[in-house]
């Protein structure tokens, strides 16, 4: 008896995208290879996502680029996401990057361990004193926009677009990879003038549970994940970003056992989307 269709996946990735220091390619190409053993997989760039959407069960959202390239093309994709009930992972839901940086400015107010961010004017003394600050667009993404103040300042008129953080002096950046609510592994960046050098990170109960802290405010069901941190020099993390759209995952920077533990549970977490 022949078995029956096998599952399909549209993998959203922009192939040429260049990242600082990075192939974002080698990674999907890798990813879509092993999914290819359970799935029917193919790749669309995300500006094509839309047109594409209904020939397949899932749609696998990954190495896409900054979203602020392709708006249109990407609120497009959304809407017809929903409009014919197609699953998608992740699913368009999340609170953290998918759905831009405020929520940066509502953890900060909530007192969750976040680098302190405003977005008002009024706000300003509210954060702490600094050498120097950041000011970065609440929409931004891979640091488009992002200047340094000496002074916490907004331009006139830029209430609720610009995000302003101090600028944190920190020992190393550390970033938690997680497929559903499952820590999968670690990687950190010893030094922070080479901040694309990762290596493997073993991280301490009290890591894990920082970083599950935002997986569970995040409250997607399914999804990769990745939390963004630093350590400070008085030894505290401070998230960084929560990216919950399209992280990249650096899987060429773990062990072999590790890559594959971390694809076979992604296998495992697209099989089990709800229809």
């Amino acid at each position: 008896m022949s078995a029956g269709p096998r599952p399909s996946v549209l993998l959203v990735t922009d192939l040429a995208y260049e990242a600082r220091g990075r192939r974002y390619c080698d990674e999907d190409i890798f990813l879509s290879s092993r999914l290819r053993e359970e799935f029917d997989v193919a790749l669309c760039h995300p500006r094509d996502a839309a047109a594409l959407l209904a020939g397949f069960d899932t749609v696998l959202i990954r190495n896409s680029g900054p979203v602020l390239h392709y708006q249109e093309a990407y609120d497009a994709f959304c809407a017809r996401a929903r409009e014919l009930g197609t699953r998608r992972y992740n699913p368009l839901g999340g609170r953290g990057d998918m759905a831009g940086k405020q929520y940066l400015v509502d953890l900060s107010r909530a007192g969750y361990p976040v680098i302190p961010t405003v977005d008002r004017a009024a706000d300003l003394g509210l954060l702490p004193r600094a050498d120097e600050y950041v000011v970065k667009p609440k929409l931004g993404a891979d640091s488009v926009g992002l200047r340094y103040l000496r002074e916490a300042a907004l331009p006139e008129g830029a209430d609720g677009t610009l995000l302003v953080q101090p600028r944190i002096d920190f020992r190393h950046e550390v970033s938690f990879y997680f497929v559903d609510h499952d820590f999968q592994y670690a990687l950190y960046a010893p030094h922070p003038e080479r901040r694309w050098e990762l290596e493997p990170y073993a991280p301490s109960a009290a890591d894990l549970e920082f970083a599950r802290r935002f997986i569970a405010w995040n409250s997607l069901a399914h999804g990769v994940q990745r939390v963004d941190a630093c350590r400070t020099a008085r030894g505290e993390l401070l998230l960084v970003e929560l990216e919950d759209l399209n992280p990249y995952l650096s899987l060429d920077r773990v062990a072999k056992e590790v890559q594959e533990a971390f694809v076979a549970r992604l296998k495992s977490s697209l099989r089990a989307l709800p229809a």
